[in-house]
């Protein structure tokens, strides 16, 4: 079980001991919250998501041979979405993070209680990770 699995089960862990999707709701909301702020630097039209129906930035840097994310959004909800993965994927290689796919979003139950822009646009931020990732993978793979 690599790094991100294990990050993956705490969430599915934290959520399933919840007892219904009010407080699940709640939880990803104080996510969003507790989100750091993303530099403002990175708020720009070549970061924003596409697919996403609020205002979604997601920034992606290379260090030490781990991707590192910031990401932020005009929705308090979003935010929370956003915060879900960076908690999984941030500070993970290129390789994890392109062969491992979000199965918290599924095992919480999370992609049947999100509307479908919403779930579009976490489909949208999941896509943008994993080609970040994929673009850090080539790039040091050349390099």
């Amino acid at each position: 079980m690599n790094d991100i699995d294990q990050r993956q089960q705490g969430i599915i862990d934290e959520f399933s001991a919840m007892p219904d999707w009010e407080d699940r709701y709640r939880r990803i909301i104080e996510y969003g919250r507790d989100l750091a702020p993303m530099n403002p630097e990175h708020q720009i039209d070549k970061n924003k998501v596409k697919g996403c129906q609020s205002t979604v930035w997601l920034h992606a840097s290379f260090e030490d041979g781990q991707v590192q994310y910031q990401g932020d959004s005009d929705a308090m909800i979003v935010r929370g979405l956003i915060a879900l993965l960076l908690k999984v994927y941030c500070g993970a290689t290129p390789a994890e993070i392109v062969a491992t796919p979000p199965g918290f979003v599924e095992s919480t139950g999370l992609a049947g209680h999100l509307s479908q822009t919403r779930a579009n646009g976490l489909a949208a931020m999941i896509k943008q990770i994993k080609m970040y990732a994929a673009v850090f993978q080539a790039m040091h793979k050349s390099g």
